[in-house]
């Protein structure tokens, strides 16, 4: 597979600055059930990479000491980590919000029949990948069957309460099919909503529009297909200054199945860690040191990524 990592080291974006940690966005490992796309993880059943139990208890209490407010689990399939419970309910017991990252098809693994149970009794924030309100795109990016499942999924949190007790959100995501930008997200969720509420009477709460990265598999799709340099010049061509203030770089610190820190999980895969120059800070770290505030953030071309258009965050459009 072609690595676009040597392309996006050198760049001229913008200086950041880190403003505070207020989310932990942990990867709890690469295992997936899917192999999808446009993922920025390389992600898939055959990964092995896990989160161990000494460093969810390491992260629980970095977590502690500097005071977070979000905990955002991520994968892979974060669920699939055998930890993922423990590190959910001891999170929700010290009162953070927990962002559960869901491919939705997980749901139905064997094991995890009472996973969507647990999430609803745990009050857990559901974020769900349904990069399409079309079957037909869905199957492109995540293969054939996906579509269903994830209808399926979607109607047993509905039953659960998701998206109808405020207490439990369901937020949907949506990445574009090829090298193009997300279209305005206000737009495409009312879309979103129509669409699959007319259809299967399902209900979300909100839509995130994710702009797709130019790093592994998509990355090394751009690359076969000739269909990079169009794509990072897209993105130049879109940027916009305004969205810096609101990248979540600048308040959310990545760490991934190891314990290493990163600005973001896109830095993370491009294996470009938090305080550059500092070797590679870890979890363990963070214990005896000041806190990251006022650092400078590691960037590279791929940034542009999350400023062009409306902008691209984990949360959706800036």
């Amino acid at each position: 597979m072609q690595d676009t990592r040597p392309l996006l080291l050198e760049s001229d974006f913008p200086p950041l600055t880190r403003v505070g940690v207020e989310t932990l966005q942990v990867n709890l490992g690469y295992r997936c059930n899917l192999s999808c796309v446009h993922c920025h993880v390389n992600a898939g059943p055959t990964r092995t990479e896990m989160m161990d139990a000494d460093t969810v208890d390491l992260l629980l209490d970095v977590a502690e000491k500097l005071a977070i407010d979000t905990l955002d689990l991520t994968g892979g399939a974060p669920e699939l980590n055998a930890e993922f419970r423990r590190l959910v309910t001891t999170a929700r017991q010290r009162g953070y919000r927990v962002i559960d990252r869901c491919n939705l098809t997980v749901l139905f693994e064997p094991g995890q029949e009472d996973l969507a149970a647990f999430l609803a009794a745990q009050g857990v924030e559901v974020t769900a990948s349904l990069p399409c309100y079309l079957e037909e795109n869905v199957n492109q990016q995540r293969g054939a069957g996906v579509y269903d499942d994830s209808i399926r999924a979607i109607r047993l949190l509905n039953e659960l309460g998701y998206a109808d007790d405020p207490q439990l959100q369901l937020n949907l995501v949506y990445n574009p099919v090829g090298p193009v930008l997300p279209p305005p997200q206000a737009g495409l969720q009312a879309d979103y909503k129509r669409e699959l509420g007319e259809r299967f009477g399902i209900r979300f709460n909100q839509l995130f529009t994710i702009t797709n990265m130019p790093i592994s598999r998509f990355g090394a799709v751009l690359l076969a297909q000739g269909q990079y340099t169009d794509y990072m010049r897209l993105l130049r061509d879109n940027f916009a200054e305004e969205n810096l203030a609101g990248l979540m770089c600048r308040t959310l610190l990545s760490v991934d199945w190891q314990g290493y820190l990163y600005d973001c999980d896109f830095n993370q895969m491009l294996d470009l860690p938090v305080l550059a120059r500092a070797g590679r800070p870890h979890l363990r770290d963070l214990l005896s040191s000041e806190p990251l505030h006022g650092n400078r953030v590691t960037t590279g071309e791929h940034c542009y990524g999350c400023a062009a258009g409306q902008g691209s965050s984990c949360g959706g459009a800036l």
